[in-house]
């Protein structure tokens, strides 16, 4: 796929603003993915690491951002742990959302709507998206 976002940590880190932060979505999903409080525009306190500036963000983290603040471009997603799939189907389910999977992502069971670039199909289930998926990363291998 061309226009792909691969490095989503290196282009969060030079493109985001520090406005970002006052957001209360953003702010769930950095509670969520990093068990983080933000507590200034350039400073996150998590459990683990204590305060952090939002480079030492997690690679999930940053880009369910970029998907969030700036959902024209294509990320690839397989920056992510399923951890953040709740997160990618709220995004998508407020803005058209186009990700890059090199690996199958478990969006649990309930129902969404995605088109499956690569062969045209529409799914709605983990059953559907499994093996149209597979044969995809197959190929692709």
């Amino acid at each position: 796929m061309e226009n792909v976002i691969y490095n989503t940590s290196v282009y969060f880190d030079n493109v985001y603003s520090p406005q970002w932060f006052q957001d209360s979505f953003a702010q769930r999903v950095i509670k969520s993915i990093d068990k983080g409080t933000v507590v200034g525009p350039n400073a996150i306190d998590t459990k683990i690491l204590g305060v952090i500036p939002p480079e030492k963000l997690s690679s999930g983290t940053k880009t369910l951002l970029l998907m969030y603040f700036m959902p024209q471009n294509i990320y690839n997603a397989s920056n992510c742990g399923d951890n953040c799939a709740y997160w990618i189907l709220r995004i998508a389910a407020q803005k058209d959302l186009t990700i890059n999977l090199y690996h199958l992502m478990d969006f649990g069971n309930g129902k969404f709507t995605a088109a499956i670039a690569n062969t045209g199909d529409v799914v709605h289930t983990m059953f559907d998206l499994v093996p149209i998926a597979g044969k995809c990363l197959r190929e692709n291998s």
